[in-house]
């Protein structure tokens, strides 16, 4: 966490001091997350509720007019999760090594949780009122977020009668890139000429797979097929910052 609060200082730095002359603001955040997971096949589903997590990240607004700006900035998406039912036994993280044996072929209806981990590149038009006293309010659409996998969790549940296992090293069966889109709003409270808190409301839902699909499943014939379906990662974002 250290090292990721002194490079998110350092670009900090370096976003005011290389756009200081082209009306650029700079600026912080640190938003807690809800997320889940849900695919386009009735074999799996959604299991269990939102999983709490988090986005640290700085964050430039370049403003081509006064209260128009294109937005950018890098960030840090921790715990980005889910937990999918699987309605047939198969194989699903077979690229993964995983720690127990006996994990190769799970049992029909199992659990598996995906606690994932990004580098994040947003990119918006953020458009913004006149104030209000010393509040304005501000809305970002659309939104591109571009996310790379810098880590993946798993834990199985409910694999009787072979053993359940967590915090398992799965990165092999995820994919690197994530391709997202969003939108939100919120408000600014002006606590100086060049300052202010940001808070605000967003909805993040991916494009793409975050699974590689390489593992198979057996249906109720006994016929072993490929897993292919799609799951896809949502995120509401309670957002907190500030900007100068």
């Amino acid at each position: 966490m250290k090292k990721i609060v002194i490079v998110l200082c350092f670009l900090g730095l370096f976003l005011s001091k290389s756009f200081s002359q082209n009306e650029i603001r700079f600026g912080f955040q640190f938003s807690p997350t809800l997320s889940w997971m849900k695919t386009d096949s009735k074999r799996v589903s959604n299991n269990g509720g939102l999983i709490l997590g988090a986005k640290l990240g700085a964050v430039g607004e370049y403003y081509f007019r006064e209260n128009y700006s294109v937005a950018t900035g890098i960030g840090f998406g921790f715990n980005h999760s889910g937990r999918l039912k699987y309605q047939d036994a198969g194989s699903y993280w077979v690229n993964s090594d995983l720690s127990i044996t006996g994990l190769d072929t799970l049992a029909s209806g199992v659990s598996l949780k995906y606690n994932l981990q990004y580098v994040e590149i947003p990119i918006s038009l953020k458009l913004r009122s006149g104030y209000f006293g010393t509040f304005r309010v501000f809305a970002e659409l659309p939104m591109l977020y571009l996310g790379f996998n810098s880590q993946a969790k798993g834990t199985i549940t409910g694999n009787s009668p072979g053993p359940d296992t967590e915090k398992e090293n799965i990165s092999p069966d995820v994919a690197f890139f994530n391709l997202s889109w969003g939108i939100g709003g919120g408000f600014e409270y002006e606590l100086g000429s060049k300052t202010s808190l940001v808070g605000g409301l967003y909805y993040q839902q991916g494009f793409s797979d975050v699974t590689k699909d390489d593992g198979f499943y057996i249906d109720s014939t006994g016929a072993v097929k490929s897993e292919n379906s799609k799951a896809t990662l949502g995120t509401f974002i309670i957002r907190m910052g500030v900007m100068f």
